[in-house]
């Protein structure tokens, strides 16, 4: 027993050390990659308690602070992920009246660029029929594997590439004004473009797929960062209703997507409604909500759901927004505050190994 209650406080104190090895605001993916299992921290912070708790007496100073810093490591995990469960308040509201002309559908799906199963994919994207569908981490066998669906969605950008950063973006809808770029990395494209909806209403529509902080690949968050913040900061000096959508290689309540919706001003429509986990597929412990979907004030909310997978290691995600002319005036911005933009400034302008 001695053992078993030596291996517990051993591994609390580390479960406690990790939740506050993010509080460092380092780029170097040491410290970036802890913000991601928030839910697994709890769940071990929370299941270390009760077991300590049952099996042991509480008698010594150090047990008492123990299971204190355990308990203070309990609400603070728990104040982290409050946001994006149903108990907290709904940032994007649902809309209350139907308007078909306005609505856009999107499908977003890392497809996972060693994943050959094109027909799953396909029927996924048949099944739900989307306006507008994003494929990442696709190249040529992607390309031409989902070529198919030039016959229903007749506006393309098409950019396969062999890098796991291929985009491939389908439209039933009226593309205008699309551009491919390459804002930090000359091997990492994204995508702007104007999307027309039925209506006539023109929508800004961004499609990215930053470099995650990993060893081996990129050791430092810096270029994921800049890039999300460049797209951030034009997305906020430009008025246009307007969609970001993508797998960021980020977690929804990390401080630089906190940071990105602040400088942008866009929405996260899970916010109030749940995790909406989409990677890992294949390990159901270790999921996180890593495909995003953001939009401006100019939005309500149809639809968000999470749907099946087909053999990738993401799960594919559907939103579906209506444009409303006064929809801004139902729902709060977020704002920046002096701090903010001073961090982002810095971010944006921090030199990385491409520069």
């Amino acid at each position: 027993m001695q053992s078993l209650k030596l291996f517990l406080e051993i591994f609390g104190g580390l479960i406690i050390l990790f939740s506050i090895i993010p509080l460092i605001k380092n780029d170097y993916w040491a410290f970036r990659v802890f913000e991601y299992p928030r839910l697994q921290k709890l769940f071990l912070n929370l299941a270390v308690l009760i077991v300590y708790i049952s099996l042991f007496a509480v008698s010594t100073p150090f047990q008492y602070v123990f299971l204190a810093a355990l308990l203070a490591n309990t609400g603070y995990l728990i104040f982290q992920i409050y946001k994006f469960t149903f108990l907290s308040k709904k940032v994007l509201l649902k809309a209350s009246k139907s308007d078909e002309k306005n609505q856009v559908s999107i499908i977003s799906s890392n497809v996972f660029q060693d994943n050959k199963n094109t027909s799953g994919c396909l029927k996924m994207l048949h099944k739900h029929d989307p306006d507008i569908i994003l494929l990442l981490e696709t190249d040529e066998f992607w390309y031409k594997g989902t070529e198919e669906l030039k016959e229903k969605y007749p506006h393309q950008v098409l950019v396969p590439l062999n890098n796991t950063y291929g985009m491939l973006l389908y439209s039933k809808l009226e593309l205008i004004d699309s551009e491919v770029r390459y804002l930090v990395d000359e091997e990492i494209p994204s995508i702007k473009t104007e999307v027309k909806l039925p209506s006539g209403q023109k929508v800004r529509l961004y499609c990215v797929h930053p470099t995650p902080p990993v060893p081996g690949e990129n050791s430092y968050s810096t270029e994921r960062d800049k890039e999300l913040l460049l797209v951030a900061k034009e997305v906020k000096e430009n008025s246009f209703p307007t969609i970001v959508v993508g797998d960021l290689n980020d977690v929804a309540w990390s401080y630089t997507t906190e940071l990105f919706t602040k400088i942008s001003g866009l929405l996260d429509p899970r916010r109030g409604r749940g995790f909406f986990n989409t990677f890992h597929a294949k390990y159901p412990f270790l999921r996180f909500p890593l495909d995003h979907l953001f939009c401006s004030t100019d939005f309500k909310l149809i639809r968000i759901m999470r749907l099946e997978n087909f053999n990738s290691d993401h799960f594919p995600i559907l939103i579906e927004l209506q444009y409303e002319k006064n929809a801004d005036l139902h729902q709060e911005e977020p704002q920046a505050d002096g701090e903010d933009i001073a961090l982002a400034e810095e971010k944006i302008n921090k030199e990385t190994d491409q520069d």
